[in-house]
C-alpha cells in the first residue's frame, strides 16, 4: 500500500477525530495507523481479526475504526451515498 495513500486517508481521519473531540494520544493508533488498516481492510479483504493482531488492538477498536473509517469516505462523497439509498424503479 503506498505511504502516501494512508496519509491522503489520514487526513479527514484526524479532521474527524478532532471534530469528536478525541484527546491527542487517547487512541491505540495514530491516524496512520487506522488508515493503514482500513486501507489493508478494502484493497486486500483482509479479516477484522487478522488486521487486529497485527496492528495490536483488540477486535472491538478494529470494528469501530472500520466504522469511523467508512463513516469518514461517505462523508468525502456525499453524491455515493445519496445514490445508494434512492428507492429502486418499479419494473
Amino acid at each position: 500500500m503506498p505511504r502516501e495513500l494512508a496519509q491522503h486517508l489520514g487526513r479527514p481521519l484526524y479532521a474527524e477525530r478532532r471534530a469528536r473531540g478525541t484527546r491527542t494520544g487517547s487512541r491505540a493508533l495514530t491516524c496512520y495507523g487506522q488508515a493503514a488498516l482500513g486501507l489493508r481492510w478494502l484493497r486486500q479483504n483482509t479479516d477484522v481479526d487478522a488486521l487486529a493482531r497485527d496492528h495490536g488492538i483488540s477486535r472491538a477498536t478494529g470494528y469501530r475504526y472500520l466504522d469511523e473509517i467508512v463513516t469518514v469516505l461517505a462523508d468525502q462523497a456525499p453524491d455515493c451515498t445519496r445514490h445508494w439509498n434512492k428507492p429502486r424503479a418499479e419494473a
